[in-house]
């Protein structure tokens, strides 16, 4: 069985990088500020999270579309192929 490398494992791991890095920076901005009361910092917290749950999801449902679309559009071109394969066949008889 051959396996195909592709650069989605790169690319998910830079883009992995990146929200790790964006949640450290905005952790220590939380952690450092000091005029900002700790409940104010803990709504912010958890609306940044919430957001990356909701974009996540996002991503997911728009991926499972496209994938839905995909897979009819394949069942699609396999029923015409195979009209033109029957059709080409009576020819033949």
């Amino acid at each position: 069985m051959a396996v195909t490398k592709s650069d989605n494992s790169l690319i998910m791991f830079v883009n992995g990088a990146g929200v790790a890095v964006a949640y450290g920076m905005l952790g220590i901005s939380l952690w450092l500020s000091t005029e900002v009361p700790l409940s104010t910092k803990g709504f912010w917290g958890m609306a940044v999270l919430m957001l990356t749950l909701a974009l996540v999801n996002f991503v997911k449902y728009r991926f499972d579309d496209k994938m839905s679309e995909d897979r009819i559009q394949r069942i699609e071109d396999a029923k015409n192929e195979k009209l033109l394969s029957d059709y080409i066949g009576d020819d033949k008889a």
